[in-house]
């Protein structure tokens, strides 16, 4: 027989679990649902296969209709008429379902794969997790349409950084990594590490006009507190509630790159369960790029303008 002191037991399990929070790395390790700055790789998904124009128009009374699940854009009432220029500046959920129901489940899929999503980053950290996302054959017409705008799916921040900076750096994707050589103890360098690098992730001409839109989304729209003076600064907020939806708590984020014509430096701010009532990401994740880049980008060596 073997007597176990059950509060004993219970105490050694709390401090494993401690520790193991300890070591966690929540941007490499940690999934969650995007949100709206998934809406980068939903239009240039659908800019790269040729679904929609700048020059489109839209209607947004505050809703969609999808087979039966009415879903509502943030804006209650409606952003009304609006380019998709408009709807990418002002966030506008029925602008995206539009777009993504245009694309289709096969298709979109498809880009999920082109754009390295479904992949791990292979970044030189260990316990990376993967997207977690519908099987192709299980994406209805209401799964599609809440895809298209951040929700009912989950990547890592690592993910997501890694694939809009492909999406915006001209088309190719590059593996995140830390290690940048092996040294000898007297700082001589035994072998300088090499990371893999895939291009054809979009056209030119779709990361182009990639950051052309996201510039104005800082400049004009949702992004307008990531905004430093003298400095291009492209982005995308986002607002995602967590699971359950009754809870009432919300991921606020950010993801931003400057300068916005030429990339050098891409950030995100992930902030889970903001508390004290504000809880939009342009609000709250938008100022904490914004004052790391104003460190970083003078350290860089980027000049304001």
């Amino acid at each position: 027989m073997i007597d176990v002191d059950e509060n004993t037991e219970q105490t050694d399990e709390q401090a494993q679990e401690m520790l193991n929070q300890m070591w966690r790395n929540p941007c490499i390790n940690d999934t969650y649902e995007p949100g709206s700055t998934f809406k980068i790789i939903t239009a240039s998904a659908c800019l790269e296969e040729g679904v929609v124009s700048l020059s489109d128009t839209f209607s947004c009374p505050g809703y969609r209709i999808v087979e039966d699940r009415k879903i509502r854009c943030h804006k209650v009432g409606g952003h009304g008429q609006e380019t998709f220029i408009q709807g990418i500046q002002n966030s506008c959920n029925p602008v995206f379902i539009d777009i993504g129901l245009r694309l289709g489940a096969e298709k979109f899929y498809a880009y999920f794969k082109q754009f390295g999503l479904l992949s791990l980053t292979n970044i030189d950290l260990p316990g990376e997790a993967g997207t977690i996302m519908h099987n192709v054959e299980d994406i209805g017409l209401v799964e599609l349409a809440t895809i298209s705008f951040g929700q009912s799916f989950q990547v890592t921040p690592v993910q997501m950084a890694t694939t809009v900076s492909s999406l915006v750096n001209g088309g190719y994707r590059v593996t995140p990594h830390f290690g940048v050589a092996v040294l000898e103890k007297d700082g001589t360098e035994i072998r300088k590490l090499k990371y893999k690098k895939k291009n054809g992730i979009v056209s030119e001409k779709t990361s182009e006009t990639m950051r052309i839109l996201l510039k104005s989304v800082v400049e004009e729209g949702s992004g307008k507190n990531g905004y430093i003076e003298g400095y291009s600064i492209g982005g995308k907020t986002a607002t995602s509630q967590t699971l359950p939806r009754s809870a009432n708590k919300y991921i606020s984020s950010f993801i931003g790159f400057a300068p916005a014509e030429d990339p050098q430096v891409l950030g995100i701010v992930v902030i889970r369960n903001p508390q004290g009532g504000i809880y939009y990401g342009g609000t709250i994740a938008a100022p904490v790029l914004r004052s790391i880049y104003d460190n970083v980008l003078p350290y860089l060596g980027i000049e304001k303008n």
